[in-house]
């Protein structure tokens, strides 16, 4: 319990750090179309951790079963429609910071394992989770250019921003 007192604690000063950041983020220009990127990027993301629940369900059917063929069918098309929205965050972002970024998709599993699949959340598990976190937050605030800023938006002319 105290461990999972101090998680919560810890993700309080997470989202304290973040209101904070966004109170000193402009949300004009490059800035606002980061935002909308970043957004459609964990949109993605959690499209993405479908993928694992069709996964999960076909593994539940037998092999070329209507059951399995429907899940793995699912799994399939999720796939692709993230395949092609990742390109296009990637046209968008720096590669690094989308690839960052992934490391959501760690907590989308245990919350879907959960919530889905009755999985046990151990404190190792949580723990681990925030450690994830605390580890895209990080990244996210650290900072690219000589101005402290991780902004790199791809205008349609190709040019970054």
């Amino acid at each position: 319990m105290l461990l999972l007192s101090c998680g919560l604690g810890f993700v309080q000063v997470v989202e304290a750090h973040c209101v904070w950041e966004k109170v000193k983020l402009q949300v004009t220009g490059p800035n606002r179309d980061k935002l909308k990127v970043l957004l459609v990027l964990h949109l993605l993301l959690v499209l993405f951790s479908f993928s694992g629940i069709m996964s999960k369900l076909a593994a539940g059917y037998d092999f070329m079963s209507l059951g399995f063929v429907l899940c793995y069918g699912g799994m399939l098309c999720l796939l692709g429609v993230y395949a092609i929205g990742w390109q296009q965050v990637i046209k968008r972002l720096p590669l690094t910071t989308a690839y960052a970024n992934r490391a959501i998709t760690v907590v989308w599993g245990l919350v879907w394992g959960a919530l889905l699949f009755n999985e046990s959340i151990t404190a190792p598990k949580v723990v681990g989770a925030l450690v994830v976190l605390a580890g895209v937050v990080l990244y996210a605030t650290a900072g690219d250019d000589e101005h402290g800023d991780s902004v790199y938006v791809q205008t349609d002319g190709g040019e970054g921003v």
